[in-house]
């Protein structure tokens, strides 16, 4: 078994749109922090998998697939913020072979863990639209793939982006058999992920938002991680976790107003590998999702793929210079009522400012 496999899309510079900010140039860094942490040469990186139409069918609509082929043949956008190449298709759907791939990997207990690099992101891309910088949902397609073609039956999806998974939400809206979880900066683009937004029919309760107010930063994130995010994968015990991970959160990134250190981001990623290494045998994917500073890329990919490999690492960002706010405690409390989460341990974690 290898300790950890990787994915990187070749041709993913085809991608593109000058002055745009999800660009060729943020999995560059992040894959020359890798080369330069000496983990890129020493794990293998997987080709993608071809994905099955039935699954691709069932993540999105078939229309919606026929029209963004379409778009990216004329080079028409989805949206204001949703541009396309001639190129952009088939880097969308290598970028959700290469998610399959690693997803099999660690699944099948080939890899202890895995880290996707898949571009053009994705957990804002719904069942009949693509969106936010997404075309192609690279998680849900995945999970998906799992569930169809590998007989998984309860797999748990992660978001630590600083904006909602409002796609993944909506395809496993009504799914027992995926369990989403978003943290995220609210009021912010999309305007979705209140925390009464819990999933219906068969995936009631199946969905577990968390919405932060600006200013939230470590100790906030620790507090979600620790309150709210495991003892909910505790009760639901997935087989398997993937993360959409993006580094947007980062107190630097200019798209939002969270205080994320790259270092908490590492702890968030040890979180989730200690959980899944005590309850489903280390399966545990981070697959990349925002994050738009260079600086904050490399650190946090690094952090990440140390968590990962268990080793030691240490933050050379360092914490926000600005104070911490206190506004989360009231949501974070008012979360742990509504998911019947009693604990007194975020009563003893001190206020910052």
């Amino acid at each position: 078994m290898e300790d950890l496999v990787f994915f990187y899309p070749e041709g993913q510079e085809a991608h593109y749109l000058e002055g745009h900010p999800e660009s060729p140039e943020r999995l560059f860094v992040i894959l020359q922090a890798l080369k330069q942490s000496g983990w890129w040469e020493a794990y293998p990186h997987l080709p993608p998998l071809e994905p099955p139409r039935s699954v691709l069918g069932q993540v999105h609509d078939r229309e919606y697939l026929g029209y963004l082929r379409k778009a990216c043949q004329h080079h028409y956008p989805l949206d204001e913020d949703t541009y396309t190449t001639p190129e952009s298709y088939g880097l969308a759907l290598q970028a959700a072979g290469g998610s399959m791939a690693v997803a099999q990997a660690v699944w099948s207990g080939a890899a202890r863990r895995g880290y996707a690099l898949p571009r053009p992101p994705g957990h804002h891309a719904a069942h009949s639209a693509g969106m936010g910088f997404c075309l192609l949902n690279n998680v849900a397609l995945a999970a998906e793939f799992l569930i169809q073609e590998r007989g998984a039956r309860r797999l748990a999806i992660v978001d630590l982006d600083l904006h909602h998974g409002n796609g993944t939400q909506d395809i496993f809206w009504q799914r027992e058999d995926v369990f989403f979880i978003s943290v995220h900066q609210s009021p912010l683009y999309p305007g979705t992920g209140s925390l009464d937004e819990t999933g219906a029919g068969a995936g009631h309760r199946k969905t577990a938002n968390f919405p932060l107010p600006p200013g939230s930063g470590d100790q906030a994130y620790r507090a979600v991680m620790g309150e709210l995010i495991l003892p909910l994968l505790d009760g639901y015990q997935p087989q398997m976790i993937l993360v959409s991970l993006g580094f947007d959160a980062h107190w630097m990134d200019p798209l939002g107003h969270l205080r994320l250190s790259a270092g908490v981001y590492g702890e968030l990623a040890a979180g989730l590998a200690e959980w899944s290494d005590r309850w489903c045998e280390g399966r545990l994917m981070l697959l990349q999702e925002g994050g738009y500073v260079p600086e904050t890329l490399a650190a946090g990919a690094q952090g990440c793929t140390a968590a990962l490999l268990g080793q030691p690492w240490n933050d050379p960002i360092g914490p926000s210079p600005r104070p911490e706010g206190i506004s989360w405690r009231p949501v974070v409390q008012a979360a742990r009522q509504f998911w019947n989460l009693n604990s007194q341990e975020l009563d003893e974690i001190p206020s910052t400012g």
